[in-house]
């Protein structure tokens, strides 16, 4: 009897790794691509057209503002109507506007064209917005599946996010200046079409409570009195929300300290950030493993003490190695931090309002960009090292704070100590 269950684990172990990538590894890559590359690729096909940096942030402003303004919908509709559906009808719906738009903007005079892209970039941020919370909770039903090996998958659908954001504008800034805007909206089109048609189509939705089946404003109220319920949670979106303010001034500021004070050049920038990626990359490949051996709660104190000691050293770096070193370190240290409290997240939101307390989550989470953006718009460039040390404390009380009381009620120990 035992040599037959020894005999079929691998088996059964094979057939939810297949099923996994199948029906959501897959679907998330192509869908992750074409909305990266439609948030970053449009806004340079602006430029590209007018030869304008206040239009260029124009539409990059567009693709991001319905984002923040529809989230309470995309988490209603999700709790409504199930991940699977939203997901195909956002991805089929982004293929549409592609196809459709690619031919008109060949068609239309310059003006008429502007005014096309700018419309298509709101679009697809709305889209974007309601395939990422479809894509979040089928993730999220994936890794209470999984059990003790969730933080495998949120590590596998971390990777994936910033390998299409490390992807995606590189391939539109290709697609443009080789085959012009209906290359790349061609592109776009087809990996949405392609995400939508790879989609796991038998997951069934979640069981509908009168919640779900409220207007938008009683998601938002759902997903408010979710986290409010919740201090674990709280605390969890509170640490990783100063983390991010961390973060976005870093990504602000790059340019500035790399420009200004070290004086490097654009291309320097870019350097800094695809080291940052790669090192997030494989920091998120080797997690995995550290936390089947050492649990959760460990590995997640580790990376906070990794991202916040080179928070306190970026504002002393005199030199550019040093800086792109300390950005690198800092960048695989949040990458960890986020699938731990990605897969503390999945495990403390119940299914049944997942998708609108996620919707409320993200959104906090998503603020502190443009707060660190005015940050740096009001303070003097001589006091950015200053504001980046006070982002550094801030962070670090928030992260203890965060893997003290939100981790209280998760085993320490990880899969294998038993």
């Amino acid at each position: 009897m035992s040599t037959k269950v020894r005999s079929t684990a691998p088996r059964h172990a094979r057939t939810v790794t297949h099923s996994r990538v199948r029906g959501i590894y897959l679907p998330r890559l192509a869908d992750a691509v074409a909305s990266s590359m439609a948030t970053y690729g449009i806004p340079l096909l602006v430029l590209g057209t007018t030869n304008s940096s206040s239009l260029t942030g124009i539409s990059f402003v567009l693709a991001w503002a319905p984002r923040l303004c529809v989230f309470g919908l995309a988490g209603m509709a999700v709790d409504r109507y199930g991940p699977a559906r939203v997901f195909r009808l956002a991805a089929t719906t982004r293929a549409l506007l592609s196809g459709l738009a690619a031919p008109a903007l060949a068609m239309t005079a310059d003006s008429t064209a502007l005014g096309l892209v700018m419309l298509l970039s709101a679009c697809t941020g709305c889209l974007t917005q309601f395939s990422y919370i479809a894509a979040e909770s089928v993730g999220a039903v994936a890794s209470r599946d999984a059990g003790n090996a969730a933080h495998r998958v949120q590590s596998v659908l971390l990777g994936i996010d910033q390998a299409a954001a490390l992807v995606g504008p590189a391939a539109g800034g290709l697609l443009l200046q080789w085959n012009g805007s209906s290359g790349m909206l061609a592109v776009i089109g087809g990996l949405s079409l392609l995400s939508a048609a790879i989609a796991p189509r038998l997951r069934q939705a979640p069981p509908r409570t009168p919640e779900a089946s409220a207007p938008a404003a009683g998601g938002w109220r759902t997903g408010w009195s979710t986290l409010r319920a919740l201090p674990a949670l709280a605390w969890l979106v509170a640490g990783l929300a100063l983390s991010n303010l961390a973060l976005g001034l870093l990504e602000v500021a790059t340019p500035v300290l790399v420009v200004k004070q070290l004086g490097r050049s654009s291309a320097s920038v870019g350097l800094v950030w695809s080291c940052a990626a790669a090192a997030s990359l494989l920091a998120v490949a080797a997690c995995r493993i550290m936390i089947d051996r050492w649990g959760l709660t460990m590995v997640g104190r580790c990376a906070a003490l990794v991202t916040s000691v080179p928070c306190f050293l970026i504002p002393h770096a005199d030199s550019y190695p040093a800086y792109l070193m300390l950005i690198a370190v800092f960048m695989a240290g949040d990458s960890v931090l986020a699938v731990v409290l990605r897969t503390l997240r999945s495990r403390l939101i119940p299914a049944e309002v997942f998708g609108s307390t996620l919707s409320v989550t993200v959104l906090l989470l998503l603020l502190p960009y443009p707060l660190a953006g005015i940050l740096l718009a009001v303070i003097d460039p001589a006091a950015i090292p200053t504001l980046i040390t006070v982002c550094a404390i801030l962070q670090s009380l928030g992260l203890a704070c965060a893997l003290t009381w939100g981790t209280r009620s998760q085993p320490r120990r990880g899969k294998h100590r038993k």
